[in-house]
């Protein structure tokens, strides 16, 4: 039986917390299984994400938290990073950076905000 373990954190839409995002998702994808030379680019990627998110989020919602999410299960480390602005999707320098970063990405955008979900492998 495959156990799948998740990890919630929301923050206030600040810069100083994307410092401190990355730091935990290091550590958990560390924790997970995820290979030492790939822990920089899950570092990276979610740190454009959670910039993203968080530049969103202090043009259209600031009072709102950013969600993070991150699963391991599955032979994958996956990360979600959530906002709640409703702002055009933009496809400029941060989601090239995330795309070339993450080995699976998705991005799911809505008037309610956008999903980045991005996955490395984790054995």
């Amino acid at each position: 039986m495959t156990t799948v373990a998740t990890v919630e954190l929301a923050f206030s839409a600040l810069p100083v917390h994307v410092r401190t995002a990355r730091l935990i998702t290091t550590a958990v994808a560390r924790r997970s299984g995820v290979a030492e030379p790939l822990l920089d680019e899950v570092r990276l990627a979610v740190g454009e994400a959670c910039s993203r998110a968080v530049e969103a989020h202090q043009k259209h919602c600031p009072d709102q938290p950013v969600r993070l999410e991150l699963t391991d299960g599955g032979g994958r480390f996956s990360v979600s990073v959530s906002d709640q602005a409703q702002a055009e999707p933009e496809h400029g320098l941060s989601m090239a950076v995330i795309k070339g970063l993450a080995d699976e990405l998705e991005i799911d955008s809505s008037p309610e905000g956008m999903k980045i979900s991005m996955s490395w492998p984790a054995p």
